[in-house]
């Protein structure tokens, strides 16, 4: 049997909970099962980026001994209708289901939980209690005092009851942030766990693939990361016997294409100013290093106050984008760029552009644009698995901070693609190629990199050692320039 298919089971009263077919997740697994036996009342907050699987993970564990399941209706969907009603009606078509006895649509959010708490008491036992809401940041619509309610429910009834587990879900990652994890009022510090769901490593990814009987290289395995990030709906799509190509031709660019229409309806289902949120993807997209507040404010014209700080928040938290400062700058100059490896796909390839070749990426395989974006992106892939990085050198237990390096004092000169300054006085100096084939260090690379060297020594002031570090695809070629890196890191090093 494949290691990547394994069963959990959760024993309690002699009840069993059986997960099957869950790749990854051991941690959250474990949190989970730690939680349903728990003797003491939980409120559990499963939370990430949509399609990450947060769902799909809490069903598999929980879903045969749910007492209550309900999930929120998509605003995207329901655009210019009576959001408020719409929840409501739903939420009550739930109750219903699960037996309760109300006669009609609850009025207001208060009414509609005090209906849940009549069944729950109707459904009373000795056993776990296990209500899921799913998408609960979609519940709380404009005026409709749905967190006064959920802070009632709990509150005043739920945080009393030892065999209760509420677990509530949702891809709004700055509103379960903002309301609950770090809510200020009723819910402040009330939550009793929290697990963020984050996209599969290329190691998960491909025990997926192994899972399913997909059959990819490694190779083709970290193109499809860098269209898909990780993402298990995404990958879920994929299908099998068909090559990494056409699959892309399937998801991306033929007639109607799944992941082609992807990209407005996951922004617009994240966040109430959607549109604000796109302009500043839209804008990182183009600048591999991204740009500081200031940048952003001036090319895209949003108003500088508050409102563009919680946007530039809210992105973060929900894994779109990424601040940083760059090695030796000021702690003030933070810069933003763009993480979201889908959204870099399709504002690359798609967004605005009028390509009508459902065969685009098996036609365009060779060319100099694809070979141009396998390589940024690639770098943004290494990036990612700075944990299996540090794991191929040695130091997954020594402190380190990771970030670029550019030089100040040449306009369009030195740069680094990732310094990893470690608590053990050395820096790993760490260039990204990806290739084909054994990269090659020729005269001109190696008088490139001999600059980017010197020229870092001088600005930075650096005291500790350098280790020039390749991370590269197959690995490297011998020739009289190779001895100059200290460690070499292929991909099959990136998979652990």
């Amino acid at each position: 049997m494949l290691e990547t298919i394994y069963f959990v089971y959760l024993q309690q009263n002699s009840d069993v909970i059986m997960a099957q077919k869950i790749i990854g997740r051991e941690h959250e697994i474990k949190e989970i099962e730690a939680l349903y036996q728990a003797d003491k009342p939980v409120f559990a907050v499963v939370y990430g980026r949509r399609r990450v699987g947060k769902t799909f993970l809490v069903r598999e564990l929980l879903g045969d001994r749910l007492c209550f399941y309900h999930t929120g209706l998509s605003p995207y969907e329901l655009k210019g209708k009576k959001l408020k009603e719409l929840q409501l009606s739903n939420f009550y078509t739930s109750l219903v289901r699960y037996g309760s006895d109300l006669k009609q649509v609850p009025s207001d959010w208060l009414e509609a939980f005090d209906a849940l708490i009549a069944l729950l008491e109707k459904q009373e036992t000795d056993k776990r209690q296990v209500v899921f809401i799913d998408e609960l940041p979609w519940m709380d619509t404009p005026r409709s005092g749905f967190v006064t309610a959920l802070e009632h429910f709990w509150n005043g009834w739920g945080a009393g009851r030892q065999n209760l587990m509420l677990v509530v879900c949702g891809s709004a990652t700055s509103w379960i942030s903002d309301k609950l994890l770090n809510n200020k009022g009723g819910l402040f510090d009330r939550t009793t766990d929290e697990i963020k769901l984050r996209p599969f490593t290329l190691g998960e990814c491909e025990k997926y693939y192994q899972a399913n009987d997909i059959v990819m290289s490694k190779f083709d395995q970290l193109q499809c990361y860098m269209a898909t990030g990780g993402i298990p709906y995404y990958i879920s799509m994929l299908q099998k016997g068909k090559s990494l190509a056409q699959n892309i031709d399937r998801l991306f660019f033929e007639p109607n294409a799944k992941l082609k229409l992807e990209f407005e309806r996951l922004y617009s289902s994240l966040f109430t100013n959607a549109e604000d949120c796109m302009k500043i993807v839209r804008l990182l997209a183009q600048k591999q290093q991204g740009y500081t507040r200031k940048e952003i404010q001036e090319q895209t014209k949003l108003s500088d106050g508050g409102g563009l700080s919680a946007t530039l928040k809210a992105l973060e938290v929900s894994d779109f984008i990424t601040s940083y400062v760059k090695y030796d700058y000021p702690k003030r100059e933070v810069h933003f760029r763009l993480t979201d490896f889908y959204s870099k796909f399709y504002l690359t390839f798609i967004d605005g552009r009028k390509t009508t070749n459902p065969s685009f990426w098996q036609d365009n395989l060779l060319t100099s644009s694809l070979t141009a974006w396998r390589g940024f992106t690639f770098e943004s892939l290494c990036i990612s698995h700075l944990p299996q990085i540090k794991q191929a050198l040695g130091i997954s237990g020594v402190q380190t901070e990771a970030s670029p390096w550019k030089s100040r004092k040449e306009k369009d000169g030195a740069q680094i693609d990732l310094v990893i300054e470690r608590a053990d006085h050395i820096d790993n100096i760490c260039e990204m190629k990806f290739c084909d084939d054994d990269f090659v260090i020729n005269a001109g690379y190696d008088k490139n990199l001999r600059h980017k060297l010197s020229t870092f020594l001088e600005e930075t002031k650096c005291k500790n050692a350098l280790h020039l570090t390749l991370v590269t695809t197959y690995g490297l070629k011998f020739n009289e320039y190779a001895g100059r890196v200290q460690k070499v890191i292929t991909m099959e090093d990136l998979f652990k």
